[in-house]
């Protein structure tokens, strides 16, 4: 979502955040997920890999990017 909503303010506009939407529709962010999901499970030590353990490594990591990506929307927003 971040790389296209930096598209729609370059070269091409509006027409590259499009083609990009098409690129990487539902289908690709879903396997995107899943991919880093099974990094996660990969990583996890031995004494911790457990489904519980899994989805709090997972919800700690995206809610820790989703609020870092607002931060970084405010603060490099250009409608101040």
């Amino acid at each position: 979502m971040a790389f296209i909503s930096t598209c729609s303010s370059g070269e091409g506009g509006e027409d590259a955040a499009e083609r990009m939407a098409e690129i990487f529709g539902p289908g690709q962010i879903d396997q995107t997920i899943r991919q880093s999901i099974h990094f996660c499970w990969m990583a996890l030590p031995k004494d911790r890999k457990n489904a519980d353990e899994l989805e709090k490594q997972i919800r700690r990591i995206v809610d820790r990017a989703l609020k870092d990506f607002r931060e970084d929307q405010e603060q490099f927003s250009r409608t101040k």
